[in-house]
């Protein structure tokens, strides 16, 4: 619960005792700000007008972070679906061949986001969704007895089913296509 301390003039808010990140942009040092609010709790104090504004200026950052965001995955979608027909080669990662991963990292990669190369990797790299919530451009990490085996790029749900963009293994091309299980989870770099 924030400290509020009540004056005739306003209330005031200390953020230091909140512990939110306001103090970086406040010209506090994050590392320092532990040992700021404890020898210092009243130094940094915003009123009611402040925080609000403060609060503001924080959604639209974090609005332009996720606009940007969206538009360099739907970046990396679109290179993803321009490899159609690039042949499955097991440990390539392009530009003209791939295996299932080093598609997910080639197309990412294009797009201004780095990701790790195995499928594990790229399952451990990202922030799990429910399938429910994706959208294209969102990951789905196929899993069996030895854990995460195969990477895609979802794509849309069509009449309840995923479908995806993949490198999908040796003799096929990449393409897209429904997946075979329902063994998948689902990953997200947004």
């Amino acid at each position: 619960m924030p400290a509020i301390r009540r004056t005739a003039r306003s209330c005031a808010l200390s953020i230091i005792s909140l512990g939110v990140v306001a103090a970086g942009s406040l010209g506090v040092s994050l590392a320092a700000a532990p040992a700021q609010a404890a020898s210092d709790r009243d130094a940094v104090v915003m009123d009611q007008g402040q925080y609000k504004q403060f609060r503001e200026r924080e959604a639209k950052r974090l609005e332009v972070s996720r606009k940007r965001e969206t538009s360099r995955v739907q970046t990396a979608l679109s290179v993803a679906l321009a490899q159609r027909g690039d042949a499955y080669v097991y440990g390539a990662a392009g530009p003209n061949a791939f295996d299932c991963s080093g598609l997910v990292q080639f197309s990412f990669g294009q797009a201004g986001i780095n990701l790790p190369r195995t499928s594990s990797a790229q399952a451990g790299a990202t922030r799990r969704i429910a399938k429910d919530d994706m959208q294209p451009g969102d990951l789905m990490f196929f899993t069996g007895s030895g854990g995460v085996y195969h990477a895609a790029i979802f794509l849309r749900w069509d009449n309840g089913h995923a479908l995806m963009v993949h490198a999908p293994g040796s003799g096929r091309s990449v393409t897209v296509a429904a997946p075979w299980t329902d063994a998948w989870f689902a990953g997200t770099v947004r």
